[in-house]
C-alpha cells in the first residue's frame, strides 16, 4: 500500500478518535517515519517496509492517547523557524507570535536594544526576535534546566545568538544589564490551576510550571522589569483572559501607557506597558 493511502486511512483513524486535525498529523507522523517532506510521501510509489508500518502505528496510537503531535515529530515551527522541542519542556503555540508582532513594533529602528524574554522555554520568542531584528542583543531565562538547555540547543542549531540562563524571572541576567534594557517580552504561565481538568490531554503533557501561575507571578514580573527597563523602555507580555486585571498590575508597579494588542481571534493577547 503506498504512503498516501496509508495517511489517508490514519487520518480516517485519528479522525474516529476524535484528534484535532487528523490529515495533518497523518501526514506529519509519515513524513517522520519516512524522513522525507510532504511532496515525498505522495510520490512515493513504494509501499511501506514492515519497519515503516510498526513505527507509523504506533505513532497514530499515541496520537491518538494525547501525546502533542510536536513531541511525536521533534519539531514545531513558529514564524520563520522550526524548533527543536521535546516532553519536559513547553510546546510553543501560534499565538505567541502576536507577542512577537508586538516586540518587533517597538523595537522597530532600535539599533543593537538589548531584550529580555523570560519562561523563555524553548526559546521561541527569544531566537524570532534574534532571527528578525539584526544587531538585537538578546537574553532569555527560564527555572528549567531542561528548557535552558533546549533554547541554547535551538540557537547554536540555527545559528542565533541569544545567551539564555537559568534561573528565576531577572535573578540569572548580568547585574550590568540593569536600568539598561530596551524591551522585556515573557509568556508566563498564566493559567489557573481551576482551569485544569478542562484542558485537552496534549496541554497537560505540557510541564505544570509552565502552564500553570498567576496573578503574584504576573506581579512579580511587573516590579521587576520596572527596575530593569530603561526609562522610555517597554514590557510586553502575553495573557490568556481579558486585560484588564494585567494592566491593573503594570500600573500598580509604576509602569505608564498600558495598552493591549489582541489575536487574529480578536482575543486579548498582549499587553505592554512602559517604564516611565
Amino acid at each position: 500500500m503506498r504512503p498516501a493511502e496509508v495517511v489517508r486511512r490514519g487520518a480516517e483513524y485519528l479522525e474516529r478518535h476524535g484528534v484535532d486535525a487528523p490529515r495533518v498529523s497523518a501526514e506529519a507522523l509519515m513524513m517522520r517515519v519516512l524522513g522525507v517532506d510532504r511532496a515525498g510521501v505522495y510520490e512515493r510509489s513504494d509501499g511501506l517496509s514492515s519497519a515503516e508500518a510498526r513505527a507509523y502505528g504506533r505513532a497514530l496510537c499515541r496520537r491518538c492517547t494525547g501525546t502533542p503531535l510536536q513531541h511525536l515529530t521533534g519539531e514545531q515551527g513558529f514564524r520563520r523557524l522550526m524548533l527543536t522541542v521535546r516532553p519536559g519542556v513547553f510546546i510553543p503555540r501560534p499565538e505567541t507570535e502576536t507577542l512577537v508582532d508586538v516586540a518587533l513594533e517597538i523595537l522597530d529602528g532600535a539599533d543593537a536594544p538589548a531584550v529580555v524574554d523570560l519562561c523563555t522555554g524553548s526559546g521561541a520568542v527569544a531566537l524570532a526576535i534574534a532571527d528578525e531584528h539584526a544587531g538585537a542583543r538578546v537574553w532569555a531565562t527560564d527555572r528549567s534546566e531542561d528548557a535552558v538547555a533546549l533554547a541554547n540547543e535551538n540557537a547554536a542549531r540555527l545559528g542565533l545568538s541569544i545567551e539564555a540562563l537559568l534561573g528565576d524571572l531577572f535573578e540569572p541576567l548580568p547585574r550590568e544589564l540593569r536600568g539598561t534594557v530596551n524591551l522585556v517580552v515573557a509568556n508566563p504561565p498564566y493559567l489557573s490551576g481551576a482551569d485544569e481538568p478542562a484542558l485537552p490531554a496534549e496541554v497537560r503533557a505540557d510541564p505544570r510550571d509552565a502552564l500553570f501561575g498567576g496573578p503574584e507571578l504576573t506581579r512579580r514580573l511587573f516590579a521587576g522589569a520596572a527596575s530593569w527597563l530603561r526609562s522610555g523602555g517597554t514590557v510586553a507580555i502575553e495573557i490568556g483572559e481579558a486585560a484588564d486585571g494585567t494592566i491593573a498590575l503594570a500600573r500598580a508597579a509604576g509602569l505608564v501607557d498600558a495598552r493591549v494588542r489582541t489575536d487574529l481571534a480578536g482575543r486579548d493577547r498582549v499587553v505592554a506597558a512602559r517604564a516611565p
